[in-house]
């Protein structure tokens, strides 16, 4: 497997660098993470004053006390770690190797916020993420798990986003530890009543019977985690289902990744568009808004 890390001084990136030093089964094959360090460019008039090499060596030394400490870390644990930095911009520089790299995976450590002014994942986060193509790890602030086997969420919608999620934690199980706890997620309208909208919104009953709302209830349950349960168990992976009702889904995964204490929160994304308010999609933004549990974002193939 190939990781790619963006790495700084920051407490996030020692987080996401501890978190892969972490991944005891992982790291018992060859793992190759690839550490990368932005330095901003030096003013101009600054630049010509102090000279080249002057320059070049700030830059150096910089980039070697994000990189080298790193680099270290996950030598010890067993990872073939490389390390380079870059002198430019998160959006033309950053994105660029991001979004050209042979990665499997993306992992970044990001300040956790859940407020919409810090973009919900951070500057840098989230231009990755609107960069990138490939599976993002994102440790948010949440504490991160020594021990090996993660406790993992899976939310599915019944789209092929969500099974790209699947497929990614089926086909890289490693990732997750020798014994990882997998919960797939799904959330069904409440179809006893609807929400009039108005002024003063209102909810008025649908007239459906009890056992006819259970019975499509059911139905859509099963739809929607068989085609995950059958990924999975291909895998070796017998995941469990958390069966939730709500008219409001994002709000109901948020509210059950932290009541469950995951460790990670795996979701599709509909793809990474040009604003960065909206880098994940309408549900994967609102869940990252509501908890602090790491998310791992992948895109449908």
């Amino acid at each position: 497997m190939r990781i790619l890390m963006p790495v700084d001084v920051s407490e996030y990136s020692k987080a996401a660098v501890a978190f892969v030093a972490s991944r005891t089964t992982l790291l018992k094959n060859p793992t190759e993470v690839a550490l990368i360090n932005l330095q901003c460019k030096v003013p101009a008039r600054a630049a010509r004053a102090l000279g080249k090499d002057v320059v070049q060596s700030y830059h150096a030394a910089e980039a070697a006390k994000a990189l080298n400490a790193a680099a270290a870390a996950l030598k010890r644990a067993g990872a073939n770690a490389t390390t380079r930095y870059v002198v430019g911009t998160v959006a033309d520089d950053l994105a660029s190797i991001v979004a050209n790299d042979r990665a499997d995976l993306i992992v970044m450590g990001s300040h956790g916020d859940t407020g919409l002014k810090k973009l919900l994942l951070g500057s840098v986060a989230s231009t990755v993420a609107v960069a990138c193509t490939k599976p993002l790890l994102i440790l948010r602030g949440a504490a991160i798990p020594k021990r090996d086997s993660l406790k993992i969420g899976i939310a599915l919608d019944g789209s092929p986003y969500g099974i790209a999620a699947a497929r990614f934690v089926a086909e890289h199980r490693d990732l997750f530890g020798a014994s990882p706890l997998v919960t797939l997620i799904h959330v069904v309208p409440d179809l006893t009543k609807i929400t009039v909208p108005g002024w003063i919104e209102r909810e008025v009953p649908t007239g459906i019977k009890p056992e006819q709302v259970e019975a499509m209830q059911k139905a859509a349950f099963e739809n929607v985690f068989k085609p995950a349960h059958d990924l999975l168990a291909r895998a070796g992976i017998t995941a469990t289902e958390m069966r939730l009702v709500g008219q409001a889904p994002s709000d109901a995964i948020a509210a059950q990744a932290t009541k469950s204490r995951l460790d990670l929160l795996a979701m599709g994304s509909i793809g990474f568009g040009a604003s960065r308010h909206t880098v994940m999609g309408s549900v994967a933004t609102r869940v990252a808004s509501r908890c602090r549990t790491a998310l791992l974002l992948v895109r449908e193939k």
